[in-house]
């Protein structure tokens, strides 16, 4: 039988949860705005609120956003503003601007979905916010250009109705919590992948707030909390802190946990998603945190490496070139160091000059075969002694 916090239950003293370094509040906060998105037909209205935990700190509920500023990221899928292409092939991105970081960098685009609301960092600079914060689903577009290495920041909300509980309304039951998760792919291929970092700052609706433990690893988890509470209106959340420069290059995110992987069918199987899945997104993976259901604020982080390009492992003993072979339309990875032998990588990726990955190959075979690619200007990524290595490949 579950235990059920009975109603008359207020706020409990702080000295009660010393174990935490997060807040702990307890029932409904105050709604500042009642929907953020009243022009758009939804199911959900996208509301914003106020609540005071029990060491008397104010928290912004379900967070702090850059909504009502922007910029907002281009409509990738989003029918609040009919743009609902069948495929990326139908999708117009001509007009997409670019956030402009580094001068002497390359021109990246990337593709994003979030259940519900991002907001996107590149080295502290903010490239794009989420047009959609709760529903309607809605994907995105972004271009910027930066030089390698950079890093990735993205704050990530799963919105609620009822501000500083942590629910919404779903098939007639008035409390019910949602799910989060986010998925990118960037053209320079970067994905979205189980390498980054994923910190938890807001935890609810909460049964027991007890549950949630602060592990020495850095993880903030709940995994022993109910995903059906039955507390309703006096569940109780936990609130963290965020870092004022947790957007930035030089943020230390070493004591964040890695970032947990989740399937589309545990996510989302909405147009603004599924449309894209094999083009835009394509070997991307869903993350969160460690709890789908329960944490609500999010922060993720990556940090893209500095290429290492074959012109530049040229000048070293390994030297490294890309030779077609034209009567199989394939092509070799040959090592000039060692006799113009075929070197096999682990994997390599051929990504389009727009963007797109066209095919990934695990344990590739001494000649890759092409067949399948049209004649153009691709680009090879792939893993030589720790580097990660990229060159151009024209398909005649």
């Amino acid at each position: 039988m579950k235990f059920l916090i009975p109603a008359f239950l207020c706020f409990l003293p702080s000295g009660l949860f010393a174990q935490f370094s997060g807040s702990i509040t307890q029932g409904q906060g105050t709604t500042t705005s009642a929907n953020l998105l009243p022009n758009c037909p939804s199911n959900h209205v996208t509301p914003l609120g106020t609540i005071t935990s029990t060491d008397s700190k104010i928290w912004v509920v379900p967070a702090e956003t850059r909504f009502q500023t922007g910029p907002f990221a281009a409509d990738l899928h989003n029918t609040c503003n009919q743009v609902a292409p069948a495929n990326l092939a139908a999708a117009n991105l001509s007009n997409v601007p670019v956030t402009e970081i580094d001068a002497n960098g390359d021109i990246i685009t990337g593709y994003l979905f979030a259940d519900n609301y991002f907001e996107l960092y590149i080295n502290g600079v903010l490239v794009g916010v989420d047009a959609v914060p709760f529903t309607p689903f809605n994907s995105s577009v972004v271009k910027f250009r930066v030089a390698r290495p950079y890093t990735i920041a993205v704050k990530l909300v799963d919105w609620e109705e009822h501000p500083g509980l942590g629910s919404e309304i779903q098939a007639g039951d008035n409390y019910h919590p949602g799910d989060g998760g986010f998925i990118a792919q960037f053209s320079d291929g970067t994905v979205t992948n189980a390498n980054w970092k994923v910190q938890t700052f807001y935890i609810a609706p909460l049964q027991n707030v007890n549950d949630v433990q602060e592990l020495t690893n850095g993880v903030r988890s709940s995994a022993n909390a109910t995903l059906t509470p039955t507390c309703n209106q006096n569940c109780f959340g936990v609130h963290y802190p965020i870092p004022s420069d947790w957007n930035t290059a030089s943020f230390e995110d070493g004591g964040w946990p890695q970032a947990s992987l989740y399937t589309a069918a545990q996510v989302t199987n909405q147009p603004a998603y599924t449309n894209f899945a094999n083009s835009a997104m394509g070997s991307a993976s869903f993350i969160w945190s460690s709890n789908l259901i329960l944490d609500n604020l999010v922060l993720a982080r990556f940090t893209v490496p500095a290429l290492t390009d074959v012109s530049a492992l040229q000048k070293s003993a390994s030297r490294l070139r890309i030779q077609l072979n034209p009567a199989l339309k394939g092509f070799s990875i040959l090592n000039e160091a060692n006799g113009s032998k075929p070197l096999e990588a682990k994997s390599l990726r051929i990504i389009s000059s727009t963007g797109i990955q066209l095919m990934e190959i695990k344990n590739p075979s001494l000649i890759t075969d092409i067949h399948s690619i049209p004649s153009g200007i691709y680009f090879v990524q792939f893993e030589y002694e720790n580097q990660l290595c990229s060159e151009k490949l024209f398909v005649p």
